[in-house]
Order: C-alpha cells, then structure tokens, then sequence
C-alpha cells in the first residue's frame, strides 16, 4: 500500500527528534536491497533514488513512491535505519517501478564527504610487484569528483600517457563514527559496490614526488555501481571473485579472500585519524593483472572497453575515450 504524500517527512521528523534523546542504535536496518541513483530519460528533474527488484530488472522509485523520500543515496543514509526502512517499503509495495531502458543508472553515491583508498592490499598483487606485504593499510585518496557512473565513459587526459585499470570492491559507510572497534566495524557499512580505480601511472609512480593523488583523481577516474547493495544481501564481502575485462580479455581475475586488510580492518584504522560519514567510499585494493605490471606493460587507448566483475555486486562497463 502506498504511503500518503508527506508521510515520510513525518518519519524524518520523529526520527531526527529520537536521535538528540537516544543513543544510536547499533548497525543499519536489516533490509536487503539494491540501492541506486538515476535519471529518468529526459527528465530534467535530476536525481533520484530507486530500489532494484533484482539485479538487472526494473526500480522502484522512492520519490514516486513518496515525495518526501531523500533525492540521493547519500541523505538516504543519513537517515539511518529510518532511511532504509522506507526504501524498503516501498520496494514492497511494488509500485512505481520503472523500467531500466527508461532511465539511465548513476553512480550509487555521488559527491561523498571523502573516497578512501587502499593500496597494496591483496596478497596477489603485493607477489606480482614482488612487494613486502604491508604491516599497516596504506591511505590515500581520490577526490569525489573522479567518481563517474557504472557505465560512464572513462576519459583519458592528454597530460597521461599510462592510464590503467583497477577493478576493487568498494563499500560505503552508512553511519556516522570515530574510533570505531573492529568488531562493531561492519555495523557502520552500508553496502558494497564495483569500483574501478583508474590510475595515471606516470604520474603515480614518476611525477608529483610519486604521490599517488594527481595519478589517481582525473575527472572519470572513479566508475561505481552498479548498485549500493546493502550490507545484509551479501553473504560474504571478502569471499566474492572478482575479475577485470579489456576488450571482452580477462586481465584480472581473483577472490577478495585475497584481501589482506579486511573491512573491518580498514574502518579501524581510518577512524582512528578521521571521523568517517554516511556517504563516505572505501575502495579497498586491486588483485594482480594490472597493465603497468604485465612484460611489457599495457595501457588503455580510445576504443577500449573495461568491463569490472564483483560476484553478487553485478559489473560496471566503461569505454574509454
């Protein structure tokens, strides 16, 4: 049954009234879902949150479905397990459902407070460089504005000359903490989607002091999606295959059991120097097959298309230009 107009603003109200009186909850709501971002085909109304009835099939609209609902992702979250209760609801209602040729799928998250990321962090990919396996995770970062839609071209600037390919799995915060335990560390995860970390790297490894940042945040340089599948659809974040496609060629293929630093792990560390939000990206590493490694080493060109593979998560396809 469909809720009346203004009802959820309702809910925010009670909701945001609780949060100043109680202690925060442990964990989000339990839903299992996919969650996503999109634009209706010549609809100029701009961004909408929607729910997919499974992967690949039609989405549930939460602003059709209710007026009041958050326009993205990210004031979703924020909502906290109110948020994702709602979007759960309407994913039962079974009402407003859009079909996928009629919109077009964006980045699950858009405009995060921080993208976190980690380097170096599959036992496989430290053999293949023959690197010593990290102690600690190693931080860096991209700005949000790299972060491009699941099937969002991938452009190559005229400053690079060795842009490569990263396929990782990549999880969004969904509440907000500091110093945060390992053991509570997977309450505070919203979900899991494919990232590709497109990387510049002459400039990672040869210019700007071999400071990763500028090899990393080019404009287009983030694709994400499909989905923000929610933490509670997934039966095992670090035992999914993962695989990278160049060309239809498989270029990396691995399991995140490979991961040497775990979620849980990575939400530790990080909050020990900043306080994470909802919204905020983590893409957590890459496993071995990497163009800058391969004898000799490949790098994309136009025409080229990636295609990122995460088991549960669905893939991202993205043609370079």
């Amino acid at each position: 049954m469909r809720l009346p107009p203004g009802s959820f603003s309702i809910f925010r109200s009670l909701f945001t009234r609780r949060q100043r009186t109680e202690p925060q909850r442990r964990g989000l709501s339990g839903a299992a879902m996919r969650l996503v971002q999109f634009r209706r085909h010549g609809d100029s109304g701009g961004i909408r949150v929607g729910v997919e009835q499974g992967e690949g099939l039609g989405v549930v609209d939460l602003k059709a479905f209710d007026p009041s609902m958050p326009s993205t992702v990210k004031e979703l979250l924020e909502l906290g397990d109110m948020g994702l209760e709602g979007a759960q609801r309407a994913l039962s209602s079974g009402h407003c459902v859009l079909e996928r040729s009629d919109i077009q799928l964006l980045a699950p998250v858009l405009a995060p407070e921080k993208v976190v990321c980690v380097g170096m962090n599959y036992w496989d990919h430290c053999l293949e460089q023959n690197a010593p396996i990290p102690k600690e995770p190693i931080i860096f970062s991209k700005f949000p504005s790299a972060i491009s839609g699941p099937y969002d071209d991938i452009i190559l600037p005229p400053e690079s000359q060795e842009v490569d390919w990263e396929v990782e799995l990549a999880f969004v915060i969904g509440r907000r903490g500091k110093h945060i335990k390992e053991e509570d560390a997977l309450s505070y995860v919203a979900g899991f989607t494919v990232a590709n970390d497109v990387s510049a790297r002459d400039w990672q490894m040869k210019r700007n002091g071999k400071q990763w940042l500028l090899g990393k945040t080019f404009d287009s340089f983030c694709p994400l999606g499909p989905a923000l599948v929610t933490t509670d659809a997934m039966k095992d974040p670090h035992n999914l295959s993962v695989r990278c496609l160049v060309n239809g060629d498989t270029v990396q293929s691995s399991n995140t059991d490979q991961m040497i630093f775990k979620t849980e792990a990575l939400i530790a560390w990080v909050s020990k120097f900043v306080t994470l939000s909802p919204g905020d990206v983590f893409l957590t590493g890459t496993p071995p097959g990497v163009g800058v490694f391969r004898k000799p080493p490949v790098f994309l060109k136009k025409g080229d298309v990636v295609e990122c593979q995460i088991e549960q998560l669905g893939s991202i396809i993205n043609k370079v230009v």
